[in-house]
């Protein structure tokens, strides 16, 4: 690896992270936990299109904070709950509960009593699966 300029070397992880600087246009804005709850598992939100949010919302046994906008829904999960799953298409997960492109942070439709403001995530996901037509990820069979 030779040096770049200015006498720095310049590697793959160096290069990702400048790209990564590129695409940020401004500060990112966050799904806030409203006041009197609490977060122990961290937070990250499952975003959908509008047009699924009215169908998801009666499958669920627990509905924790959801935001919305005209366009999106975000349910509040806790963190990492991407983990092992692939959440179906037009389905976007937000980790950090991040709003991409937001000029504002989405108004708060529905708050959960108790302290907690998790939306249970495999629920959601079978029922985001539903409503898209998608197989959950662990029914499709496998190929050798």
């Amino acid at each position: 690896m030779r040096p770049g300029p200015g006498g720095r070397v310049l590697n793959l992880d160096t290069l990702a992270r400048l790209r990564r600087g590129l695409r940020t246009p401004g500060p990112a804005l966050r799904l806030p936990v409203p006041e009197g709850m609490t977060a122990p598992l961290g937070c990250d939100a499952v975003a959908v299109p509008a047009r699924f949010g009215p169908l998801v919302m009666p499958r669920l046994p627990r509905v924790g904070c959801v935001y919305a906008d005209g366009t999106t829904w975000w349910w509040l999960v806790p963190s990492d709950s991407d983990h092992a799953l692939e959440w179906p298409a037009p389905v976007h997960y937000a980790t950090g509960a991040v709003v991409p492109d937001a000029p504002e942070i989405p108004d708060l439709i529905h708050r959960p009593d108790g302290t907690l403001p998790y939306t249970p995530p495999i629920p959601l996901y079978l029922a985001l699966c539903r409503v898209t037509g998608t197989s959950p990820a662990w029914s499709r069979s496998v190929s050798a």
